[in-house]
């Protein structure tokens, strides 16, 4: 009996510690598993707090980049603006300030013309009306005494005449007339030519001048003066009598320059200097350019040039 006893209390212990083991390997997984729950949840919920502080921080700056970015812009808008704003403002006032100089010269040009009785005074009598008119350009052929076929040539090709020149001048506003200034006898032979010629074809324009080879520069000179106190044009045109001019051509260069100041638009040339004597455009001075066979410097040729309004009064104030 007492070792039944013995061998039932035995196996009750050791259930009972078998029991004991599982129970408390249980609890020991279970608290495991629940403290990892614990501390999941809160560190998920601040990496969720903290990505959402961070994202409205990126946000924030963003908004302060795209705010200052639209600060410069429109700063930048602003002051090209200005810029326009002044340059405008420039030109008109540039065009004003040669406005008046035209008036000057002109006023100018009048006064001396009818103040020396030159034959100017004319001519300012006969088309001082027509300064009202804006005319495109005024073309001005250099002619000399000797020059009747080139005249007569000019005439007979590009230089329309009666009826058509005066057309021309009303719905092109392109006046064309022969320079020509004076002989050094007044009232000589070629004067009186001259005054036989232009009573037919009626298209000279007389300069107080004397005629010259070595007067050309201030016969040019004062053909731009009496031409800015004669007509009203955005361009005055020089022009030789051996050159055949097209005007259409010639006004449509002129037109794509019309809005811009201080205009010059003709052709540069350049070319050996020649030194041998007895040859064709020989240089009395050719030491000054230098060694034997050197050229020109590129300077602006005479033949056929165009000038500005303001251009114009400016010769004619400082001539």
């Amino acid at each position: 009996m007492s070792f039944k006893s013995k061998t039932e209390q035995s196996s009750r212990s050791f259930v009972s510690k078998k029991w004991t083991f599982l129970l408390c390997l249980s609890c020991f997984c279970a608290g495991i598993l629940f403290t990892n729950r614990m501390v999941a949840v809160p560190e998920s919920k601040a990496i969720m707090r903290t990505t959402a502080v961070e994202a409205e921080k990126l946000k924030l700056i963003s908004e302060g980049c795209n705010l200052k970015a639209k600060g410069e812009k429109h700063v930048s808008k602003d002051i090209i603006g200005e810029v326009f704003k002044t340059h405008h403002a420039i030109q008109t006032l540039d065009k004003t300030i040669s406005n008046l100089e035209m008036e000057l010269a002109a006023a100018r040009a009048a006064q001396e013309s009818l103040h020396g009785g030159s034959p100017l005074s004319e001519d300012v009598s006969r088309v001082g009306s027509s300064r009202k008119r804006k005319y495109l350009m005024v073309i001005g052929i250099n002619t000399a005494f000797s020059s009747r076929k080139r005249r007569d040539s000019v005439r007979a090709t590009w230089m329309p005449q009666g009826e058509k020149r005066k057309k021309l001048e009303d719905e092109k506003g392109i006046i064309v007339r022969f320079v020509i200034g004076h002989s050094a006898t007044s009232g000589g032979i070629l004067d009186r030519a001259i005054e036989a010629e232009d009573k037919k074809h009626g298209d000279f324009l007389r300069l107080d001048h004397v005629e010259g080879y070595l007067e050309l520069s201030a016969k040019t000179k004062i053909y731009f003066a009496t031409s800015v106190a004669l007509w009203d044009a955005d361009f005055y045109v020089k022009v030789d009598d051996d050159v055949h001019v097209n005007i259409a051509t010639l006004g449509e260069t002129l037109v794509r320059h019309r809005k811009n100041p201080r205009v010059y638009i003709g052709c540069m040339k350049s070319g050996p200097v020649l030194s041998q004597k007895g040859v064709r455009y020989h240089e009395p001075e050719h030491w000054k350019f230098g060694e034997t066979g050197n050229k020109y410097f590129r300077h602006a040729t005479g033949q056929l040039y165009a000038i500005s309004k303001d251009l114009a009064s400016y010769i004619s104030i400082n001539q």
